[in-house]
């Protein structure tokens, strides 16, 4: 006993793996007991426990078992009665263990001895009734999955039968009892005799037939209700003994005996529904009652027949789409529903999801599940929204485990139940999480699905959806008729937009096969018209007459999506495998060739294919020839050599982004002459970078001869191509600043200054009112443009002017508004009532006279003022915002140069008008001083490669600059980019040995920190000059000597000072400089004293804490003295100890430092220092005892000067080892 009871505590344990591993300890020590438990013959029943009384006395447990296995047995049985934590869940397990391993007992000496520590009284609590209830149920429970229940041997050396059919029959009475005192009881109480019929099938009693009978009795005889256990019992019975006529139990309610039929399936969804008669509207206040969260455990079983694991052990029954469509759709998800059978509902669906196959998915996501689903998720105000969201992180973790079916989900969420905006409904990315989940095939079957919904008719049939079903209430958008225009304009829109996502979206795993499919569509419809199909063509969209055609907007949008598409492409980068390696190549398929490339070659490929497509627009002669000009040279570029590939490939792009973009904007028929200027001078830059290579004839000698005078004029082929992708940028889409940045990183190689020049050009401020003329002057020209065209084009143009007014118009309403509200309240004022278009007629009351019209004319003006002052400001602060982004996309040229060519030497020319750009931006252009800021500190300043070859004296006038701007930084942030810059300046300079500038540079600064009060910089800007270049900086070693003396303040000399000890620091990395060191250290003792000095005296503004820091100063140069002297005397001789103690009792006697004790003692400090040299010479040439002792007792007293605590130290281990 005393071995068991300690473990009866962690029963009781809320943590679940202490609970068994007490169990598993109590029943191996209950096991160990009864194996040497010996019965006793004949002996009386009595026991010696006195706290179990006359109960146990009558129970017979002690005749057969130990007395700790009988004594736990009964105390097993009382803790299931226990509230205690877990105890309940504790002790049932250990009951249920014991009874299996024992054969003992018998099943009705277990069962009374449960029934009488159960019992109810009628003093109990209604907390005590319910524990009572529970202790019975477990340990009824515990019975049936022990085994005892039907237990068929008889006890050790006695005829009695461990079970029988008495004592079977007497279980399931209790339960089904049990099950009617409480309703929340029933279905655990039904559970648990669903344990018994299983056991009781499986079984092979003698009485089996007998006690399957008496539970059909108790079932449907005595129990003519349905209810959802009952349900689910009879799929067990029916499971167990399909041979029983089950069509006379079941009737009246089924009519068929397979409770799965079709025919019952409407009976069985409102017993499983479990509402009352009255739940006719829907609400989203919870009922109060017996409801549950839970899902009642019917559901797996009824899922088990329609839907059976895939082991193969089972056949289905009954037909799943009506089984779910009835119970499940038309029941829980009705829209009289309540909330609580709708969350039921959704964990039906939750269950049957990950259960049915790819063909049988689309039936789940049925018309009233889906209009539920939406609106719970659509908001999370929602009572059910968690569900909801819940169902749909369950859906997205079965396309995780299973992408082929990712395509099936897709219909369903945007099919004829769902919706096309499904994510943007519901606000999730469910659709967007599929996509990225399915693997290439689900992609392609997905974009095939996506060009089917663009014929008028869809053949939805082939996916699993049925053009002829009801349409959900939420749809936004259902299928048009043959007459509906708008709605299929709508549905075309929707698959561009997808079609693009899908190349947009950079977690979907990419396929070069299904991204040509895409950008070849929309290359076909946004640039040609599809006369006539042809089914076997290799593009996809020349398989299929779009009926009717495509309108204007949509073939648009199909050529922005197409920029779009290609803009991302141009941003990402792929691995392209090579004969050697494999490299990451940006804008290029995984052949190596440019996206923008492959669909020119689509393009030309659909210009001479004039059978099946034409142009959207036809193009005149020069057209025609620029672009034949373009394509020949772009096929001459790809034969260029190795060495100049790269610049090429940027050659390459920009010319066929330019020409796609002329293709484009020629249809659009806006900027179409811009455009084509643009390709004209990629067309020239390009043809000079990469002349064609052959023979020339004397006629083309000479004309080469003739114009070789103006070449020299003509800008430089890089600076053309350079000022395209600065257009490029202008015009701010992201396709072209994703082409920009990409060309001008393959074309850096081959930038020169007159490119950098023309890239710094576009960083200079100008202002506002310049920006507007500029537009207001390209208008004009546009204008007269405009004029000079034919009278068709320009009523064309005038047509477009008048929209463009009407925008203009709509835009400016409101301040319209606001002015005519001004100009009426000014005629009113004197008594002029405003016109309103009501009367043609006028009376002589309405007509001004001369004095009426001065009165309002002062009134009438300042509203015409207000409103032309509003525009024109909105003008500037528009003009000004454009001209600030643009300057952002710029630096990004900048920062792309510096990172592809860290050695160049333009790097030094971008230094200064970057400082000036940071210096000369206003409050609203923060964000664009910050991107320059970021460049020269994080690109320039910390870069490790220096440029070589660099113009000493640009850069020399550039170091200067900036330390002349340094010396009036506005602000300390500026200053430290300033410093950053000197620094990376100073280390081209000293790289190419020019250090004469840098030393002027630092030495006029210096005289400018130490002299100039209003001077703005800081100590670290000459600091990180000598720490980091000690080399340099020991030429300024006079200078550093001197600058103490002509501070204006004390702070000022100690910083001086601390230059100086930045230096000194650092003598050992200066080489052989022995000689300079030794004649540089009287002056540095001359200048620290007379510094002190006069401090004492008065005539400098020196604090303690200055005076401390130079003494420290003193202390690190007589040691580095000691270090470069070649004798101890002769350091000494330097630094003069008597020099030393004057200055200590200078210290003393002065009113500002006798009271800083430590100033003192660092004096002594100093004077020990040169005094050790001589003592450590004196202990060498010694040999006697007494040498060494006076040298031991001099370094005592040094060490007692210093902090004693190593001298303690040493004194506590002489003591202990003494």
């Amino acid at each position: 006993m005393s071995t068991t009871l300690p473990l009866f505590w962690h029963l009781s344990s809320a943590n679940k793996k202490e609970r068994l591993d007490a169990s598993v300890k109590l029943i191996s020590a209950l096991e160990h007991f009864q194996a040497s438990f010996v019965p006793k013959q004949d002996s009386p029943e009595t026991s010696e426990d006195e706290e179990d009384g006359k109960a146990v006395k009558s129970d017979g447990l002690n005749a057969l078992n130990a007395q700790d296995v009988s004594y736990s047995i009964r105390r097993l049985i009382r803790g299931l009665a226990s509230p205690r934590e877990s105890s309940r869940l504790g002790f049932a397990v250990a009951l249920t263990e014991l009874l299996s391993r024992i054969d003992t007992v018998t099943c009705a000496q277990i069962v009374q001895i449960i029934l009488d520590s159960s019992n109810t009284q009628g003093s109990m609590t209604g907390q005590e009734e319910r524990d009572m209830y529970f202790a019975r149920l477990f340990g009824l429970t515990a019975v049936i999955q022990s085994g005892l229940l039907l237990r068929d041997s008889t006890l050790p050396s006695s005829s009695t039968a461990a079970s029988d059919l008495d004592s079977f029959k007497d279980v399931l009475t209790q339960l089904l009892t049990l099950g009617e005192k409480k309703s929340w009881l029933r279905e655990s109480v039904w559970w648990s005799i669903g344990l018994a019929v299983d056991a009781l099938a499986a079984s092979e009693v003698s009485w089996q037939d007998e006690a399957m009978d008496a539970i059909v009795s108790a079932v449907y005889s005595e129990t003519k209700a349905w209810t959802p256990e009952k349900v689910a019992l009879t799929l067990k019975l029916q499971a167990a003994q399909p041979s029983r006529d089950w069509k006379k139990l079941l009737a009246p309610t089924f009519k068929n005996p397979d409770l799965l039929s079709t025919g019952n399936l409407t009976t069985l969804a409102r017993i499983l529904k479990e509402s009352d008669a009255d739940e006719d509207q829907e609400t989203d206040i919870p009922k109060s009652g017996s409801w549950k969260p839970q899902l009642h455990f019917v559901w797996d079983l009824l899922l088990d027949q329609v839907l059976p694991k895939a082991d193969g052990t089972r056949a289905s029954k009954g037909s799943f789409p009506e089984f779910f469509r009835i119970l499940v759709d038309e029941s829980l998800f009705a829209s009289t529903s309540s909330p609580e059978r709708k969350y039921w509902g959704f964990q039906v669906f939750q269950k049957a999801l990950p259960r049915v196959s790819a063909d049988d998915l689309p039936m789940l996501f049925t018309k009233n599940f889906m209009r539920s689903w939406i609106n719970h998720l659509s908001n999370s105000d929602r009572y059910l929204h968690k569900a909801a969201r819940q169902v749909a992180t369950d859906i997205q973790s079965v396309v995780k485990g299973n992408p082929r079916i990712g395509f099936s989900l897709i219909l369903q969420l945007t099919g004829v139940n769902g919706s096309r905006q499904f994510d943007k409904l519901t606000k999730t990315k469910t659709v967007e999480s599929i996509l990225t989940s399915m693997d290439d095939e689900g992609i392609q079957s997905y974009i095939d699905y996506l060009l089917e919904q663009v014929d008028d008719e869809p053949s939805s049939d082939a996916y699993g959806i049925s053009s002829r079903a009801p349409v959900a209430s939420i749809a936004d958008r259902p299928y048009p008729c043959r007459t509906d225009i708008q709605a299929l304009n709508t549905r075309r829109a929707w698959v561009i937009d997808q079609l693009a996502a899908l190349v947009r979206n950079g977690a979907i795993p990419k396929s070069d096969a299904w991204i040509q499919t895409i950008v070849d569509w929309l290359a076909v419809h946004g640039l040609f018209i599809v006369s006539k199909k042809s089914e076997k063509s290799a593009i996809r969209a020349l398989r299929a007459v779009p009926t009717p055609a495509f309108s204007e907007e949509l073939r648009k949008n199909c050529r922005d999506r197409l920029l779009g598409c290609l803009a991302e492409l141009t941003a990402q980068t792929t691995v392209v495998k090579g004969n050697d390696k494999a490299a990451k190549v940006a804008a290029a398929a995984s052949d190596g060739r440019f996206w923008v490339s492959r669909v020119l070659e689509t393009i030309e490929q659909l210009e001479k294919d004039s059978k099946h497509v034409r142009p959207l627009s036809e193009v005149d002669e020069d057209e025609a020839e620029l672009r034949q000009k373009a394509h020949q040279l772009l096929a001459r570029l790809k034969d260029v050599p190795e060495d100049n590939r790269e610049a090429a490939r940027g050659v390459e792009m920009l010319l066929s982004s330019t020409l796609l973009h002329q293709y484009c904007a020629e249809a659009d028929t806006e900027d179409a002459d811009a455009d084509t200027e643009a390709l004209e001078n990629c067309i020239d830059g390009a043809s000079r970078m990469f002349p064609a290579e052959g023979k020339k004839g004397k006629k083309a000698r000479k004309s080469l001869g003739e114009d070789k005078g103006k070449e020299k004029e003509l800008p430089a082929p890089t600076d053309v191509l350079v000022d395209t992708v600065i257009g490029f940028l202008e015009k701010g889409t992201a396709y072209m600043r994703a082409v920009a940045n990409q060309v001008f990183a393959l074309l850096s190689g081959t930038v020169q200054e007159s490119t950098i020049d023309l890239i710094l050009t576009q960083l200079e401020r100008r202002d506002p009112e310049e920006l507007v003329a500029d537009d207001e002057d390209e208008d004009v020209e546009m204008d007269e443009d405009a004029g000079a065209e034919e009278d068709d084009e320009a009523s064309s143009s005038s047509s477009e002017d008048d929209q463009d007014e009407d925008e203009d118009e709509d835009g400016d309403e409101e301040a319209d508004l606001e002015l005519r509200r001004k100009i009426e309240e000014a005629l009113r004022v004197n008594g002029i009532s405003a016109a309103t278009g009501d009367s043609d007629e006028e009376s002589d009351d309405d007509l001004m006279d001369d004095d009426q019209m001065l009165a309002i004319d002062e009134q009438l003006a300042a509203a015409f003022r207000a409103r032309a002052g509003d525009k024109g400001r909105r003008k500037d602060v528009d003009a000004q915002r454009e001209a600030t982004h643009f300057k952002n996309r710029v630096l990004d040229l900048i920062d792309v140069f510096v990172r592809k060519q860290p050695t160049s030497p333009l790097i030094v020319r971008l230094i200064f008008p970057l400082v000036e750009l940071i210096v000369g931006t206003g409050p609203d252009e923060k964000q664009l001083a910050d991107k320059a800021t970021g460049i020269l500190r994080n690109r320039i300043g910390k870069s490790k490669d220096v440029p070589a070859a660099v113009p000493t004296e640009d850069v020399a006038k550039t170091l200067e600059e900036l330390h002349t701007l340094a010396r009036k930084a506005s602000t300390p942030d500026v200053l430290t980019t300033l410093n950053q810059c000197s620094i990376y300046l100073t280390r081209v300079l000293l790289h190419n040995d020019a250090t004469e500038p840098v030393l002027k540079a630092y030495r006029e600064s210096l005289a400018d920190f130490v002299t100039r009060k209003s001077s703005r910089l800081s100590p670290p800007f000459i600091g990180d000059f000598v720490k980091r270049y000690p080399q340099a900086a020991w030429s300024l070693r006079d200078d550093l000597m001197n600058a103490p003396g002509q501070a204006l303040n004390g702070f000022r000399q100690a910083q001086a000072f601390h230059f100086v000890n930045t230096l000194v620091n650092q003598l050992q990395a200066l080489g052989d400089r022995k000689t300079e060191i030794l004649a540089f250290m009287p002056k540095l003792r001359q200048a620290i004293i007379d510094t002190l000095s006069n401090a004492c005296t008065g005539e400098s503004s020196l604090t303690p804490a200055h005076a401390k820091e130079i003494l420290r100063l003193a202390l690190v140069s007589v040691r580095q003295t000691k270090r470069f002297a070649s004798s101890t005397d002769e350091a000494s001789s330097l630094w003069e100890p008597s020099r030393w103690e004057e200055l200590s009792s200078k210290l003393a006697a002065s009113d500002r430092f006798k009271s800083s004790v430590g100033l003192q003692a660092m004096c002594k400090q100093v004077i020990q220092l040169l005094q050790d040299s001589s003592t450590a010479v004196a202990k060498a040439s010694g040999k006697n005892k007494a040498a060494t002792k006076r040298k031991a007792e001099e370094v005592a007293v040094d060490e007692t000067a210093a902090p004693g605590k190593k001298v303690k130290h040493k004194k506590a281990r002489k003591e202990k080892s003494g």
